[in-house]
């Protein structure tokens, strides 16, 4: 192990990474339905998003833990967009 490697799963992942990686997989409508934040309801957008889970922790701890939980499951959503897949960069 080097001396810069970490064993936390969110090391090196920005906010905004895992937005945008929720947003692809689940959309925002659905994502709405996973954590029920306005943010998420009323006209969404990253930018919007991310001003509103930087400010809430306790938003922001469960966006974080939903991209974890999603991390260990298969995309079963739109598969229309199988060409895009966050964690897996394409493969």
């Amino acid at each position: 192990m080097t001396p810069h490697s970490s064993k936390d799963p969110l090391h090196g992942v920005t906010l905004e990474m895992i937005v945008n990686a929720l947003v692809a997989r689940y959309g925002w409508v659905e994502l709405s339905k996973l954590i029920n934040i306005n943010c998420f309801k009323n006209d969404p957008s990253v930018k919007s998003s991310l001003k509103f889970l930087r400010r809430t922790p306790w938003a922001r701890a469960e966006v974080e833990a939903l991209y974890l939980d999603s991390l260990d499951e298969p995309d079963t959503q739109n598969s229309a967009d199988s060409n895009f897949n966050p964690w897996t960069q394409g493969h």
